[in-house]
């Protein structure tokens, strides 16, 4: 046996010669090797924990390389963004992209339309724009219409409402919720800003507006782009925090909207607004800074 051992590590001097290495450099290398593959053992389990809760199991590299920097710096681990990323396509762990399929804009209809009050417009401060949209969600038997009012400058949802129907008087339940926790700024008046949508047209929700020192304005026919943040915030709930479930009922759904809104406002955090969450930044004023 002893012969045997002796006649493996006469082979493997050559080998490390041969390739111009020592058997010391061998070693080293195999041991970071092993100790490789732990750490990305350690961080697959660490990334399945993380993505066991419903809110998260979409959550991104970026984010995911955010939330594990602290635990991979008391264990030693040393992994950077891009590498996690090809880890995580390595074991097919990236998060695929799940398209919107309904419609919940209806533009053709008879009542005025309004200018775009807020492009090139810099915000310092919450509660000067707000931005209206809606999003559905899958129920077993049909749809759910998820009324939405965001804050532009904290990005934090300051109103909702969870309907079954696409009617105005939805549209007004989360204006209203808004409405009731807002805090007019120096006196300046709020900036009310959404798409060409039936619902933020009609009477019965412009009067609500008009009864408020609020400015309406509108994004131009067609285009997406005048109203990017309400459609950020409907896939961050959507294709990220898991709301493009098919849910078993109408309660079920109200109640896991609640959840996410919960955890989107309180725990995750934004490129956009200098990585806090939009609870905080809500809490502050100043320029904030994009982190992209």
């Amino acid at each position: 046996m002893l012969q045997t051992q002796y006649c493996i590590l006469e082979s493997l001097a050559a080998i490390c010669k041969l390739f111009g290495v020592s058997r010391q450099a061998y070693y080293k290398k195999r041991q970071r090797s092993s100790k490789s593959l732990l750490h990305q053992e350690i961080i697959l389990q660490m990334v399945e924990e993380i993505r066991k809760v419903k809110q998260w199991n979409r959550m991104g590299t970026d984010k995911l390389h955010r939330r594990l920097k602290p635990q991979m710096k008391i264990m030693a681990i040393k992994m950077g963004r891009h590498s996690l990323d090809r880890l995580l396509k390595q074991y097919g762990l990236q998060v695929p992209i799940r398209r919107r399929k309904a419609k919940t804009t209806n533009s053709n209809h008879c009542f005025k339309f309004y200018p775009n009050l807020i492009l090139g417009l810099e915000l310092l401060h919450p509660g000067l724009v707000w931005v209206a949209d809606i999003t559905y969600l899958s129920l077993l038997d049909g749809f759910a219409y998820l009324f939405l009012i965001t804050d532009l400058y904290s990005k934090k949802i300051i109103g909702y409402y969870l309907a079954l129907n696409l009617k105005a008087e939805s549209a007004i339940k989360a204006l209203k919720m808004a409405l009731d926790q807002w805090i007019q700024v120096d006196g300046k008046r709020l900036i009310h800003h959404s798409d060409r949508g039936i619902q933020y047209g009609c009477p019965s929700y412009v009067e609500v507006l008009n009864n408020k020192p609020i400015d309406i304005s509108m994004a131009q026919k067609g285009n997406p782009y005048e109203n990017p943040v309400a459609e950020r915030v409907n896939g961050i709930l959507k294709n990220e925090m898991g709301l493009d479930d098919v849910f078993t009922s109408y309660e079920q759904a109200k109640e896991q909207t609640r959840i996410t809104i919960e955890m989107y406002n309180h725990q995750r955090e934004h490129k956009s607004i200098d990585r806090l969450t939009p609870q905080i930044a809500h809490q502050g004023s100043g320029k904030l800074i994009r982190r992209w």
